[in-house]
Formats: C-alpha cells, sequence, structure tokens
C-alpha cells in the first residue's frame, strides 16, 4: 500500500528537483543560445576543462553516451575554435581532446554561472543542510551508475 502522504512528498520533490535544474541551466541555456550551442556541448566542455587531454573513449564514458551522440557537439566545438581534438602523442589511434583559451573562457562563463547561483543558494542554508544537499546528489549519481 502506498502511503498517499509520502507520494505527495516524494511529488513535490521531483518538481523541486525539475525546476531547481530548470533554474541552475537557464543562465548557461541563454549564453550557449549566443553559439548556437546547447546542453550538450557545455556538459563537453566542462568535463575537458575539468581534464584537458581527456581521450574520446574517456569523454564518452564519463557522459555515458555513444560515438554517435558525441560526434557532432564535438566536431561543432573544434569548428567554432572552442576545442582542440589532436591524435595522442604515443597512440594515433586515440584521439584527445582540449579547451582552446575561447573553449576555456565560454566553459568558465557557463559553469562560473552556475557557482554562482549554488554560492547564493548555499549561502541561505545551513552547513549540514548543504552536506545534505550533496550526499542526496552523489546518491543519486550512484543510482545512475556513476
Amino acid at each position: 500500500m502506498v502511503d498517499a502522504e509520502r507520494e505527495s512528498e516524494l511529488r513535490r520533490d521531483v518538481e523541486a528537483l525539475y525546476f531547481g535544474y530548470r533554474a541552475f541551466t537557464s543562465l548557461p541555456d541563454r549564453i550557449l543560445a549566443e553559439y548556437g550551442l546547447g546542453r550538450a556541448h557545455h556538459r563537453i566542455l566542462y568535463f575537458v576543462q575539468r581534464e584537458p587531454g581527456i581521450s574520446t573513449g574517456g569523454l564518452l564514458s564519463v557522459l555515458d553516451v555513444t560515438k554517435q551522440a558525441i560526434h557532432r557537439p564535438l566536431k561543432e566545438l573544434e569548428s567554432l575554435g572552442l576545442l582542440t581534438i589532436a591524435p595522442d602523442a604515443q597512440d594515433k589511434r586515440i584521439r584527445r581532446i582540449s579547451t582552446t583559451e575561447e573553449g576555456a573562457r565560454l566553459e568558465a562563463r557557463l559553469t562560473g554561472a552556475q557557482t554562482h547561483l549554488l554560492r547564493e543558494v548555499f549561502a541561505d542554508v545551513d552547513a549540514t543542510t548543504e552536506a545534505h544537499w550533496r550526499a542526496v546528489m552523489i546518491r543519486l549519481a550512484e543510482h545512475a551508475g556513476r
């Protein structure tokens, strides 16, 4: 038997997550639109900036996407001069991805908008609440196989 009150709470949690994510992505979405780009491009820039020289296979693994899914956004970012893709120095079969200076600036602008928002939100809660939020996000990510 489903507890109606608990079900109602969980539905509010779903809504909070949805609307929170919408707020979290709204400013980066507007910035990306200036370049004709979308969220997939931001995710690529973020993880490439976080690990410069990441292999294509490594990026596929982190993003949990197929080669087909990542091919177009990678090529778009490269053609806009935001990424470089080059063969590995030791193994030419491996392609290494790095952000260019312009790509790093765009990634900093995109992610900076998000960290600014988190900083503002966390300023209104105590450290325990922030730690609990982080624990829930980590548990959700682990549930997705991370």
